[in-house]
């Protein structure tokens, strides 16, 4: 699901072209099955030979398989690897405490990653290890088609809008990526380290609120 257009204020700065027909939505049954096919993939899949032989066990996606919102993150962490499910560790803890400031639940939303392997020590995903896992999230996110993405750090959102600039750069704004609004915010891991980005984090969060229709405070 890469970015088909983005506003003219865009993360790569080029004239954006028109977005093709969307693919046609699928039913709960469907999609499930669409889901699992790619899960089979990914948990078979080899590509980078590092984290494949490092790996506990790959970690998919978890969530509504109908949702309005996705939070899209970096990779898993070492209670991710253990348990195979998304943001479970602290990280995760702070990101179910956002979801509910947000009034919803951790069932209303879908959670994934750019990687579906954990990266050695939790280090960076290297460039060629995003481009493995490119087609899984990507075609996550078409089966799922959420009218929201919540981009949860640099390495998402740099990812997923294929831009160079900086997180700060892309905060504030809204970029389309299919048919969905991706808005940028500070990764819970950053926030557990830096605890005064929670004021800028929540920001953003209350404008994805506020385009999603919720009740801001």
């Amino acid at each position: 699901m890469a970015p088909r257009s983005v506003p003219a204020a865009s993360a790569s700065g080029s004239k954006a072209a028109a977005a093709p027909p969307p693919s046609p939505r699928l039913n709960a049954t469907e999609r499930r099955v669409a889901l699992e096919v790619i899960n089979v993939e990914v948990r078979n899949c080899q590509r980078c030979g590092e984290l494949a032989a490092s790996r506990t066990q790959t970690v998919f996606g978890v969530g509504n398989l109908n949702p309005r919102l996705c939070f899209f993150g970096e990779a898993p962490g070492a209670d991710e690897d253990r348990l195979g499910m998304p943001f479970v560790g602290r990280a995760g803890q702070l990101l179910d405490k956002i979801i509910e400031a947000m009034g919803l639940k951790r069932d209303d939303v879908y959670i994934l990653n750019v990687l579906k392997c954990r990266p050695p020590n939790n280090r960076v995903p290297a460039e060629d290890e995003v481009e493995n896992c490119r087609g899984f999230f990507e075609r996550q996110l078409e089966v799922l088609q959420p009218e929201f993405i919540c981009c949860l750090g640099a390495t998402a959102a740099k990812t997923l809008l294929h831009s160079g600039f900086s997180l700060g750069k892309m905060r504030g704004r809204f970029f389309t990526v299919g048919n969905a609004q991706a808005l940028v915010t500070y990764h819970p891991a950053y926030l557990l380290r830096n605890p005064a980005a929670k004021k800028d984090t929540w920001e953003d969060i209350q404008m994805l609120m506020r385009a999603m229709g919720l009740p801001t405070k």
